[in-house]
């Protein structure tokens, strides 16, 4: 079976991790910062302060913001959960706009629509490794005074017209196991503003400004040295990384045109996609159902994944809440019953590539 993602781990994390042990500063220290630094110099910010998960990283990031019951965060209905749990975390109300379907993100023309006097952050999601359409939402953004959270979770180093994925007020990354730089668990939260940074720093640190001096109501956000010397050979090469991942995504999308019912993930020019992950749509002209293509592809050896098979809207858990404002998301709806990422990782081989293709190809129904 060809896996829809690998997690790998060679020599050079392997040393990382056993100087750290050797040290005997096994907690948030120096291995810490040097990963905060280099983290921060691919994204082009001035501060990137780790902390110990993505999920962590969107609650700090809101939390340092000061948002009051029925503020409202407006952000994507397809996504994973944890960009709406962190919003519900951080007291605010949650409100959902409409995507596109090409690049699966944010419509910055239903942002517009819902923006109101409580509104108080746009929260864009860069889903699969792709930028949201940043400059309309930052114009957005900029004329109602509100402040942008950028949910970069999947799209480390990711680029829009040359700005990097969490150059915009505030990015969150995470580095859970299946992302393209992973630290088993772990997170990372960029910002230019000298006060937000030193404000993320002390709420992850128990509140401390220095030891015992409490200065705030913080938590223990903190990232170890372990989890960070697994990053650190993962940066130094994450340039190959992603040129690996572009390769066998124009290899896929080569060889999947014209297949009846498919639509191939799109590029664009001013973006610089990082391919977390490479995700076709399933129409409802092709031969089989979304559904009915994964265990057909499994048939096959081909593994798959559908991120994401419904809307947070719809979700049991968000029924009825008031602060969980349920408006007509008619793309993200039908985006949602027909998306299915395909294997992109850096392990694939090129007869890999071949069969991934064949088997779509096949399943589907071939070409036109």
């Amino acid at each position: 079976m060809i896996p829809i993602t690998t997690v790998r781990f060679g020599e050079a994390e392997e040393r990382r991790v056993l100087d750290v042990i050797r040290s005997g500063v096994i907690a948030q220290g120096p291995v810490v910062a040097e990963f905060e630094a280099r983290f921060a110099a691919l994204h082009d910010a001035r501060h990137a302060v780790a902390v110990n998960n993505g999920t962590t990283a969107l609650v700090a990031a809101l939390q340092v913001l000061d948002l009051e019951p029925g503020d409202e965060v407006i952000t994507s209905p397809f996504t994973f959960v944890a960009t709406v749990n962190a919003i519900l975390q951080a007291g605010a109300t949650v409100r959902f706009a409409d995507i596109n379907d090409t690049d699966f993100a944010l419509d910055p023309v239903s942002v517009a629509r819902l923006v109101n006097d409580r509104t108080r952050v746009i929260m864009p999601v860069h889903l699969y490794g792709q930028m949201a359409d940043m400059e309309p939402i930052e114009r957005l953004a900029a004329a109602h005074g509100l402040r942008l959270v950028e949910d970069s979770a999947q799209s480390h180093g990711a680029r829009y017209r040359g700005r990097a994925a969490g150059s915009y007020g505030m990015g969150t990354f995470s580095f859970y196991a299946t992302k393209n730089i992973t630290t088993a668990e772990g997170g990372m939260i960029t910002t230019d503003d000298d006060d937000i940074a030193a404000r993320l720093r002390i709420l992850r640190n128990q509140g401390m400004r220095a030891r015992y001096e409490y200065v705030m109501a913080g938590n223990n956000y903190r990232l170890t040295d372990l989890h960070a010397a697994l990053a650190l050979p993962q940066l130094e090469r994450y340039s190959e990384t992603v040129a690996q991942r572009r390769r066998n995504a124009a290899a896929l999308t080569g060889g999947l045109q014209n297949v009846r019912g498919i639509v191939t993930p799109a590029t664009f020019a001013d973006r610089d996609h990082v391919w977390h992950q490479y995700t076709i749509r399933v129409t409802s002209e092709s031969a089989v159902t979304r559904d009915a293509f994964v265990g057909a592809l499994a048939e096959r050896g081909v593994g798959s994944g559908i991120y994401y098979p419904g809307l947070i809207i719809d979700a049991e858990a968000y029924q009825g809440r008031p602060d969980v404002i349920a408006d007509a998301t008619p793309v993200a709806a039908r985006v949602a019953s027909e998306v299915l990422s395909l294997p992109v990782h850096t392990e694939l081989s090129e007869e890999d590539i071949t069969t991934i293709v064949e088997a779509v190809r096949a399943v589907a129904g071939g070409g036109r």
